[in-house]
This record gives structure tokens, sequence and C-alpha cells, in this order.
């Protein structure tokens, strides 16, 4: 097997474990580490293509994935800060429990 390909299949696995917790979970920290988890395998992607390209000198995977692991602390940062001020008023996480987002 194309060392490639094994790392596009753990990225697609890491896609789903992360797609598959923030669809059916319905804690709002663990949907979020779904989406941390999505977002790490579109890291992964980006470091195996710019790894197996033909030009691994041009450094773009890594400064794609680089960016993009600023947007996901970013994220983590923000969503995190939603969720304590969320379950300060509601006394949840739960994220079916929170239906109307009114100050």
């Amino acid at each position: 097997m194309n060392p490639l390909a094994g790392y596009l299949i753990l990225s697609a696995l890491l896609f789903s474990i992360g797609l598959a917790g923030a669809l059916t979970r319905r804690n709002a920290i663990i949907v979020l580490i779904g989406i941390e988890l999505m977002l790490n395998a579109a890291n992964l992607n980006f470091i195996a293509f710019w790894r197996f390209s033909e030009h691994p000198e041009a450094l773009t995977g890594i400064m794609f994935a680089i960016f993009a692991i600023g947007i996901a602390a970013a994220e983590a940062a923000i969503g995190l800060a939603l969720i304590i001020a969320i379950y300060r008023h509601y006394r949840t996480a739960n994220v079916d429990a929170v239906g109307l987002l009114k100050g």
C-alpha cells in the first residue's frame, strides 16, 4: 500500500470519528472535541499531501497546517468560552436543553 493512502485512510477515519461525535452527542464539550478531530484530520491531509508531493521543499502544506492550527486554537477558545457562559446561565452543557440563546 502506498504510504499516502495509509495517511488518507487514517485521516478519513479520524474525520469520521469526529463527525460522528459532533452529530450524535448532545454534550457541547464532546461536540467541540468532535469538531477539533475533524480539523486535525484536515491538517493530517495537508501534511500528507505536502510530504508526498513532487516539491516537498515548497513548505505550502506546513504553512496551511500551521494556519489551520491557529484557527483551531481560536475556535476552541471561543467555543469553550461560549460553553462556560451557557453552563453558567442554564446549568447544563446539553445542546438540546439550550433552545433559546437570547440575552
